[in-house]
């Protein structure tokens, strides 16, 4: 500790006055981490941040660390309008090890982390409270911006003076869908028809997934307590020209202003794909690409921390098959713990093989490492793990994206005017894929009243690929249209939001007159 007292030190006589030192803490999970860091990144261009302290657990921050130091390598501080990768520094938060099942730190994130260990990820991010506090008292922050598990973290930075305002990761839709039911005892309708997954019984139902517990404070109650503790306003990661009136609406629910920052898709930089591994993927994918006809080719992911079971996996493929489309397909196992890189690498083929209906591969995928030939003449591509997603999405081969809509690949999509075919499994993902279908740049496999009660068909997933990819059609025309005037609107937008978001920062740090927290005086 006396070491970050002493870096606080030394940063706070190289900060001009007037700017901004920020602390920041996501919740343990890439698909939090992943927005918190993006929206690091932009904060970091202007000039009225000077730094943002990056905190999360060891294992969160290695990626994060490695992104850094690729930025930095790729954008000098002096290159104008680049990312300020020197502006932000990773903090370690250590979690307790007291907890059953969580002794070792590698499990400490929701990455592999078995499905019965969640509540106790949460319960010992809450138990890191004093550690974090000590960090607010090393670092000395101006402004804390935090996650919707944490509704401690709020109240720990305004004992200390410290304004704390709450990001939400997830769209405004799915926010105010949850908010609504999470804040009533009626079952009184969604208002707006569209996002609702059925009759108002089974939307109080769905929501109902809220109501677990962990530390004895349900995700209900975290949720809507760190909408409360928010100074101010709420940040979100959205823009109104696509969620305007559920920001309203959630603005009116949570009793303050909502301030979207825009849909942070991370860009294509060269830094992404620096490892020699990631590149010989990328050269592989993007030579058996440009071996298709523009638009011919969907491409299939489900996120990072989804794992199919073999019923769904089976489905998926066989859809696919009977799609007679060109794919690219990402298929994730979760390794065990005793494996090394290349068992488990082995282990996920195997997996692979075990999954995919007999004879699939004979039929349809292209063979993984085989000669040039053989690559060219299957019309499908089964990758293991990982994929360069963002590449494929640019390629002007694929021309469909079918997506659990999770809400990051929802705004990927939509940022290169790729037209989706939502296939939702859980948590939030019902209604952004309800989203997708009202603003016109994707269409629905399947769409139940009762989304975690059903499993989807293969006839759901063909119709829904050849709606979107046959020229022919006129949904699919419709479809597409929508999707490239999306992707053209999002690129002028630039990241005027967050220009915006850092006036508001401003403000909050000098309300009442109260300048920023000196860097000389301890607090």
């Amino acid at each position: 500790m006396e070491d970050l007292n002493r870096r606080s030190d030394e940063e706070s006589s190289t900060l001009g006055r007037g700017t901004l030192r920020v602390m920041m803490l996501p919740w343990l999970a890439h698909g939090h981490v992943s927005p918190f860091l993006e929206l690091a990144k932009r904060l970091s261009q202007d000039d009225r941040i000077g730094l943002v302290h990056f905190c999360s657990t060891p294992v969160n921050l290695g990626p994060v660390r490695d992104h850094l130091s690729k930025l930095k390598a790729a954008f000098p501080s002096s290159t104008i309008l680049s990312y300020r990768g020197d502006k932000i520094r990773p903090v370690e938060l250590h979690l307790p090890p007291a907890l059953p099942g969580l002794e070792q730190p590698h499990l400490h994130t929701t990455k592999h982390l078995p499905p019965a260990l969640m509540p106790a990820l949460k319960h010992a991010l809450d138990l890191a409270e004093p550690s974090f506090c000590r960090l607010l008292d090393a670092l000395r922050p101006d402004l804390l911006i935090y996650d919707f598990l944490q509704p401690w973290a709020p109240l720990a930075a305004q004992r200390r003076g410290i304004p704390a305002f709450h990001f939400m990761t997830s769209g405004a839709a799915s926010t105010a869908f949850f908010c609504h039911y999470g804040s009533r005892t009626s079952a009184e309708a969604f208002p707006f028809p569209a996002i609702r997954l059925g009759s108002p019984d089974e939307d109080v139902q769905y929501a109902a997934m809220l109501n677990k517990e962990a530390n004895g404070l349900s995700d209900k109650d975290r949720l809507l307590r760190s909408l409360e503790r928010s100074s101010g306003f709420i940040a979100i990661k959205s823009f109104r020209e696509i969620e305007s009136e559920y920001i309203g609406y959630l603005s009116s629910l949570a009793g303050k202003e909502v301030v979207p920052v825009g849909p942070l898709v991370p860009d294509a930089d060269p830094a992404d794909d620096d490892d020699s591994e990631g590149r010989r993927q990328l050269e592989r994918v993007v030579g058996w690409l440009g071996k298709r006809g523009a638009g011919s080719v969907v491409f299939v992911s489900f996120g990072t921390e989804y794992f199919m079971t073999e019923e769904e996996t089976e489905e998926l493929a066989c859809g696919l098959e009977l799609s007679g489309a060109s794919f690219i397909w990402v298929v994730r196992f979760p390794p065990r713990e005793d494996e090394e890189r290349d068992e488990a690498r082995a282990a996920a083929a195997a997996a692979t093989a075990r999954a995919l209906p007999r004879g699939f591969v004979e039929r349809v995928v292209a063979p993984a490492g085989r000669g040039e030939e053989e690559d060219e003449g299957g019309r499908g591509m089964v990758l293991e793990g990982w994929a360069p997603q963002r590449s494929i999405l640019a390629h002007p081969s694929v021309g469909a994206f079918l997506t659990h809509c999770g809400w990051s690949s929802v705004m990927e999509g939509m940022r290169f005017g790729v037209p989706m075919v939502a296939l939702p499994l859980h948590l939030d993902q019902p209604m952004n894929a309800r989203l997708v279908v009202e603003l016109g740049v994707g269409v629905a496999c399947s769409l139940p009243p009762r989304p975690h009660e059903a499993t989807f068909k293969r006839d759901d997933v063909a119709r829904g690929i050849r709606e979107v990819l046959l020229p022919a059609t006129e949904r699919g025309q419709g479809v597409a249209s929508k999707a490239k005037e999306m992707a053209e609107m999002m690129s002028r937008k630039g990241d005027a939001e967050v220009q915006s978001l850092v006036q508001k920062m401003a403000a909050l740090c000098y309300r009442d007159k109260r300048p920023p927290v000196s860097r000389k005086d301890d607090t």
